[in-house]
């Protein structure tokens, strides 16, 4: 039923549905809606997920199963001697993930609680300076100057080496007598003399060792996303700031700062996941595949790595610790939504 209210030079249709009130559906259209089971919305849109079907084989098949597997393990004592027995493997329990977590005293323990602090600075760290350079740089080829061409593809250089050549490279860089890094601070700098050149690859500055590597080589990624963001930022905005006596300064945080906030949710999601999984850079810059680079330069992957494969061969163990660091990250990847959901929903 409809009723028309006629104004002058203005028609106005409102159209009343039986048993509506409030605009909220009747009692009987919502049971309706709720009596359509599962499988009938398979039936109705089967075309759309058969599409789909082969991605969801390949999920289970390369991601859900191995992962699964990964977790059995973990309560195995699963060793070099009875690898090849794999499901039959003495069980264990949680005797894997006292082990880690230190209920008996071993190096495992310590090297495994040292790589989880070395992890979380690192990836802190490397996400803030991979973010901070990617946006200076940014906003600086966001701008008309001549040669800019030329300074975007030279901005794009460290992306496309890869992280074992990064290793190796920046290895060679920081010895202490022959790297470039100390010729650059003695020679050219005069910050140390030649009797004093700092010692990138042991103690403490190991850390920095990967973490400056890190960071030069992912800031393109993260400058090339941010770029996109800042060219699709309507120049009105800034027009009618500044028409209100907006400093720069204001102008770049209220208004840059918010409408880039999706942009930094997913270099953040994905700076801060790729630098807890680093592992080329430690292996190769320290040699031996995964040779222990130190109390500060090992990481995650490292330490289960070599942990895991070398020495003893303990699985079972690097399966535990694995399997700690997933939930680990999930429990990232929860807080980092609740954090940036506002921004990464569009609302309709």
């Amino acid at each position: 039923m409809s009723i028309e209210l006629e104004k002058p030079g203005t028609e106005v249709r409102v159209t009343l549905i039986k048993g509506r009130a409030n605009g909220s559906p009747s009692q009987p259209l919502r049971d309706k809606i709720k009596r359509v089971s599962l499988w009938q919305q398979i039936l109705r849109h089967r075309l759309a997920y058969l599409l789909v079907s082969p991605v969801i084989f390949c999920m289970l098949l390369i991601h859900f199963i191995p992962g699964s597997l990964g977790v059995y393990m973990s309560f195995l004592d699963l060793k070099q001697s009875t690898w090849l027995k794999f499901l039959g493997a003495p069980f264990i329990g949680l005797n894997n993930y006292g082990t880690l977590f230190g209920t008996t005293h071993n190096s495992l323990a310590t090297e495994i609680q040292t790589a989880a602090r070395n992890t979380l600075l690192y990836a802190f760290i490397t996400n803030v300076g991979t973010i901070g350079l990617g946006l200076g740089a940014a906003l600086l080829i966001n701008r008309e100057f001549r040669g800019r061409g030329i300074v975007r593809s030279l901005l794009l250089m460290p992306w496309v080496v890869p992280s074992f050549v990064v290793g190796l490279l920046w290895g060679f860089m920081f010895r202490i007598d022959t790297g470039v890094v100390n010729s650059i601070i003695t020679d050219v700098l005069h910050l140390t003399d030649a009797q004093h050149r700092i010692s990138w690859l042991q103690n403490g500055n190991v850390f920095w060792a990967i973490t400056i590597p890190t960071i030069w080589r992912g800031y393109p990624f993260t400058m090339i996303l941010l770029l996109s963001g800042l060219q699709t930022i309507s120049l009105e905005y800034y027009e009618a700031a500044q028409i209100d006596g907006a400093s720069p300064w204001q102008r770049f945080r209220l208004i840059t700062m918010p409408l880039l906030k999706p942009i930094f949710a997913v270099v953040t999601l994905w700076g801060f996941i790729g630098s807890a999984y680093a592992f080329n850079l430690v292996a190769t810059m320290f040699g031996n595949g995964a040779g222990y680079p130190g109390e500060w330069g090992d990481l995650m992957q490292t330490a289960i790595q070599r942990n895991t494969f070398q020495g003893s061969s303990r699985y079972g163990l690097g399966a535990a610790a694995t399997t700690l660091f997933m939930l680990a990250m999930l429990v990232f990847v929860g807080i980092w939504y609740k954090v940036f959901r506002s921004s990464l929903i569009v609302e309709k």
